[in-house]
């Protein structure tokens, strides 16, 4: 098994300033923008761009987190709801412009799920997407509005995301192994945004 460091810490924080830059630019409104970070890595990214926004418009932007896995239709019904984190958006979604964020873009499974938990939640106006690192091999027509970075992969790869508030450092490795150790496209240790969708 081998492992490449793609983004250190100063390409993290250069690429999510750059994407705050863009939400800026083409939000009309911001104060109808919210953040809702999938759990986990999706959490803490969208606190930063939360900042990055507040400190570049001087506009304090909610910031929810999303959990999704009653939601996901690629696990098994019993251990989707045996590892629900919670979710916690304190402010209601309707009307206003959603962003998602997360760390990784895969198959878009996971994506679709965020979507239906939000969507639950109340209609907004719209909604929108981040993600620091799009790996290709979609599974369903999702796309990212914004995307920190692209990363051409293989299906035996695996796209690890680590942030400082969960793992102490700050980096993005793509790490090559043998196939048999894949398991169902799944990645990155075990939380549900590690999934790499």
């Amino acid at each position: 098994m081998s492992e490449k460091v793609i983004m250190t810490q100063g390409d993290i924080k250069r690429t999510l300033a750059r994407i705050a830059h863009e939400i800026i630019e083409r939000t009309k409104s911001s104060e109808n923008l919210v953040l809702i970070g999938m759990h986990t890595r999706g959490v803490p990214l969208a606190k930063r761009l939360a900042l990055y926004i507040e400190n570049f418009a001087d506009v304090k932007v909610p910031v929810g987190a999303l959990d999704i896995m009653p939601y996901r239709d690629d696990l098994p019904h019993q251990n989707s709801r045996s590892t629900v984190t919670g979710t916690e958006i304190p402010f209601s979604v309707i009307g206003k412009s959603v962003i998602i964020v997360d760390d990784v873009l895969y198959t878009g499974r996971s994506i679709r799920a965020a979507m239906d938990a939000v969507i639950d939640l109340g209609r907004p106006q719209s909604i929108q997407l981040i993600v620091l690192i799009d790996r290709g091999h979609r599974e369903l027509p999702i796309r990212a509005d914004y995307v920190g970075k692209n990363v051409p992969s293989a299906h035996d790869e695996e796209i690890a995301v680590r942030l400082k508030e969960i793992d102490d450092i700050d980096e993005v490795a793509i790490i090559s192994q043998p196939m048999m150790k894949v398991i169902e496209g799944c990645s990155s240790g075990g939380n549900q945004d590690e999934f790499n969708e």
